[in-house]
């Protein structure tokens, strides 16, 4: 086994990858993504125990967000970038301890490893990444729960990223973030400690949401109603991608006026509905579908592609040469654009100026698709919606949230979505939208049946929503709405997204197209028991099963 990593949907036989990820990383990238994640481990010993003493290291605490988003499913794969992560995370270590020591912190905090791990070169990185991996926690059940914490801290550390790309920021998330952390390191801890921290995480989770939506909402306006534009113009376009919409405000002011438009990418669709981007002329609209459709539809664009997050998969030979990444983001052989300074922006000239030599976009579709139903849209139609459901037009309410994938069985939700009775709405965020936000499902007395709240982290409204609706209805427990939880997951940030809905209390969550390989047998009975979480069926089976 060269390599193991179990961390997404996609995982080789729902066990774990070993030899490749499907991913698209090699064991090198894997196994230094893991000796990283020890660094940093290592580091959060240190800035935890150090808190108490009065100890707050900004510096550190933004190594750690950078390097638990670099390592999320399909951000990076430039072991070169990963290596230097290392470096610098053992510098940031080094001091960090100095400090705490220097206050008089106990240098026997811990017995882990990385709070010592001194490598005279980086020679000796790729034997230690061998050893500090997943699997070097041998009580299955352990490994499960501390992984879960891991995969959704790695989450929430990414909209803690965006949010701080905005100005936004919370010392107590990275307080929790890094205490979360250490406490994964210790080997007394018990499980029921474990499942305890876990529903924490998911709290943070809700916390790191609320931010990223209070600092998105107050620099670009509350989501509106909009008709996204799917066609093409006639002039050469970047395509933007992911999820950064720091990145999107920066692009767009350096493309105005220079004959070049802008159109977005998968998760970067809902920048289409904040008032501030659509002041822009030449931002056209979306282009494309989800994150797994790239190979074909970068080909097809004709411009550069800017990935500003994770979701980019290996490129082909015909269109690497115009992929960027920035951020997080990394790939061996593809242009990077530094970091922004200091209140100042990023540097997009070399993109620009790229795409003046390329041709116009071929156009694959036509049309428009809606969307931009966020909470303080939604909550506008509050008394539209509540007449609806209280005259019986609308029956229920699905959550179809989550993230889209390659596998055929994703099917699933399509054909879900489309065989859902004609008085059902569908609430949905994130990427797995794009297996219905096409369909002609029509509408219910002017509302929409697909509801579009926007991003992954945009998730965060639809529970602003239904908590709403619990209030309007006067009932005492969230799980009395009319709404069912089908929900798709693919990576870390739906970890934290299912987390923070565990938090809130939302039970009977079917999860899918396949329960998360980290999840040992004894973990997925808790999850089962306690909160009803279950798998998915066939079409036609789960249908019954909620609408009963």
């Amino acid at each position: 086994m060269s390599m193991f990593c179990f961390q997404c949907q996609e995982a080789s036989k729902g066990v774990g990858c070993t030899v490749k990820g499907v991913c698209g990383k090699n064991e090198e990238v894997a196994n230094l993504q893991d000796l990283l994640m020890y660094v940093v481990k290592g580091i959060s010993t240190y800035t935890h125990h150090g808190r108490a003493l009065g100890l707050e290291d900004d510096k550190a605490n933004k190594f750690v967000v950078d390097a638990l988003f670099t390592t999320i499913t399909n951000a990076n794969f430039d072991p070169i970038k990963i290596t230097e992560l290392i470096t610098e995370g053992l510098q940031i270590r080094d001091r960090v301890k100095a400090a705490y020591l220097a206050k008089g912190g106990d240098e026997n905090i811990s017995k882990y490893s990385a709070t010592t791990w001194n490598p005279e070169s980086e020679a000796f990185y790729e034997a230690k990444a061998a050893i500090v991996g997943i699997l070097s926690i041998e009580n299955e059940d352990i490994r499960s729960l501390k992984e879960l914490i891991v995969y959704g801290v790695k989450g929430a550390a990414a909209y803690a990223e965006h949010a701080w790309n905005l100005g936004y920021e919370k010392t107590e998330l990275h307080a929790f973030f890094q205490r979360a952390l250490y406490e994964v390191t210790r080997d007394d801890i018990s499980v029921d400690e474990l499942v305890a921290l876990t529903l924490e995480t998911g709290k943070y989770g809700v916390d790191v949401m609320a931010l990223l939506d209070e600092a998105n909402t107050t620099k670009y306006g509350n989501p509106e109603i909009t008709e996204v534009n799917i066609g093409v113009n006639n002039r050469p376009g970047i395509l933007i991608s992911g999820h950064d919409l720091r990145d999107m405000e920066d692009l767009l002011k350096q493309t105005e006026g220079t004959g070049v438009d802008v159109y977005t990418h998968s998760e970067m669709l809902p920048a289409n509905y904040y008032p501030e981007f659509k002041k822009y002329s030449h931002f056209i609209g979306n282009y494309g579908n989800a994150w797994w459709k790239q190979d074909s539809e970068f080909e097809t664009f004709n411009g550069p592609i800017l990935m500003t997050t994770n979701c980019i998969t290996p490129p082909k030979k015909s269109y690497k040469d115009r992929v960027y990444t920035t951020g997080a983001a990394g790939f061996v052989g593809i242009k990077h654009i530094p970091n922004r300074p200091v209140d100042g922006v990023k540097d997009f000239s070399q993109i620009i100026e790229h795409a003046k030599q390329c041709q116009a976009p071929v156009e694959i579709e036509k049309g428009k698709i809606i969307g931009g139903f966020a909470h303080n849209q939604v909550i506008q139609l509050a008394d539209k919606v509540v007449d609806a459901v209280k005259s019986g037009a609308i029956r229920k309410f699905f959550v179809m949230a989550g993230c889209d994938g390659r596998m055929k069985s994703r099917d699933y939700y399509t054909e879900f979505a489309d065989k859902l009775p004609q008085d059902t709405v569908i609430l949905t965020a994130g990427c797995a939208k794009y297996r219905y936000n096409k369909l002609e499902l029509g509408d219910i007395g002017g509302i929409p049946r697909v509801l579009d709240a926007g991003q992954c982290n945009d998730s965060y409204s639809l529970a602003v929503i239904a908590l709403k609706l619990k209030e309007v209805f006067e009932l005492n427990d969230i799980n009395e709405l009319p709404i069912a939880y089908n929900i798709a997951w693919y990576e870390q940030k739906a970890v934290i997204v299912l987390l923070a809905l565990l938090h809130l209390g939302v039970k009977n969550i079917h999860l899918g197209p396949t329960l998360p390989a980290f999840l040992s047998p004894n973990v997925a009975n808790v999850l089962i028991e306690n909160f009803g979480i279950s798998g998915i069926g066939t079409v036609d089976e789960d249908m019954k099963v909620f609408l009963n």
